[in-house]
């Protein structure tokens, strides 16, 4: 049977056995029609997946990869923050009047620091990093140029130069920038981190994904196969091999809303894993589509419709 059901399964079971709730508190959160969205929730769940062994979706119902593959491309690969460019719905509720929601997600990833300095600019690498450029070094000491990439660009080229680098991290939780974002990051980081198993000949490459809150009815399964295809992705253009995606939610809860409608999904059969396929042919992430992945063998019991969402 599929591990992710029996991992969703027992997350559930102790979040509403041994969990907190939050009724009458005050509390952000609300419904539809005004009432106060209340949880009952559990601290710092941690959640692993070894994706060398299988995809981790579940089948208790079905979890819809392609889009959430769309979304994980909307933010890491078009590093866009404007929902017209997303074929999805499911950012509309954030969106303004323009279909921006602020400084969030995909305007983080695609913002450029200075990475690291070199004697000489080297233009050609633009075919390889899309958002490298360079600036005179002013600062007198060393290196001729600052070299300029954004957040997923620097992830690859140090994934390819300096794989056993223990800084490899994406964030999108810029406290800067956070009175700028319509809402503010779920999902924060992506620290990513390179092992090798004795008499392998490739590198494997790991992720942590940390995350502050999550609505798990609504948003586990989607986040975790999202960024297990990011992961997929990123192993392939960096000639690894996939090896754990580590999820850490420091809350993870269930609305009371969904309280039913969770206990009556983890009595559900479970089935095996589905098969997962990257296009072999892909080696530059900004070539990846949500067509590059197929999904086969997937069986799964009936979907949940018009689940209530919290604003």
């Amino acid at each position: 049977m599929s591990y992710a059901d029996q991992v969703f399964v027992c997350m559930c079971r102790d979040i509403l056995e041994e969990g907190t709730s939050t009724e009458g508190e005050k509390v952000r959160p609300h419904w539809e029609d005004g009432t106060s969205a209340y949880t009952i929730k559990r601290f710092g769940v941690v959640n692993r997946y070894d994706l060398s062994k299988e995809f981790p979706a579940i089948t208790l119902r079905k979890t819809y990869i392609k889009s959430a593959t769309e979304e994980m491309l909307w933010i890491y690969q078009r590093k866009s923050n404007n929902i017209h460019n997303l074929q999805s719905t499911v950012w509309d509720e954030w969106a303004d009047e323009d279909g921006s929601i602020g400084k969030a997600y995909g305007y983080q990833i695609g913002s450029p620091y200075i990475h690291h300095t070199a004697d000489e600019p080297d233009e050609t690498l633009k075919e390889k990093y899309p958002s490298i450029r360079f600036t005179e070094n002013t600062s007198g000491r060393g290196k001729k140029y600052n070299v300029w990439l954004d957040q997923m660009d620097a992830v690859i080229w140090d994934l390819r130069n300096t794989p056993f680098s223990r800084r490899i991290i994406t964030t999108t939780w810029n406290v800067a920038e956070l009175h700028e974002m319509n809402l503010q990051p779920c999902a924060y980081s992506m620290t990513y981190n390179v092992t090798q198993k004795k008499g392998d000949d490739k590198l494997t490459l790991n992720a942590v994904l940390n995350q502050r809150s999550q609505d798990v009815l609504a948003a586990n399964n989607w986040n975790v196969c999202q960024y297990a295809v990011l992961l997929h992705m990123v192993a392939q253009v960096c000639d690894m091999k996939v090896g754990e995606l580590v999820h850490v939610i420091a809350d993870a809860h269930i609305y009371d809303r969904h309280v039913p409608i969770v206990e009556e999904l983890i009595q559900r059969e479970q089935h095996p894993a589905p098969k997962f396929w990257l296009n072999p042919e892909i080696k530059d992430f900004y070539k990846f589509t949500k067509d590059d992945i197929k999904i086969s063998d997937y069986e799964t019991g009936e979907q949940i419709k018009d689940i209530p969402i919290a604003i």
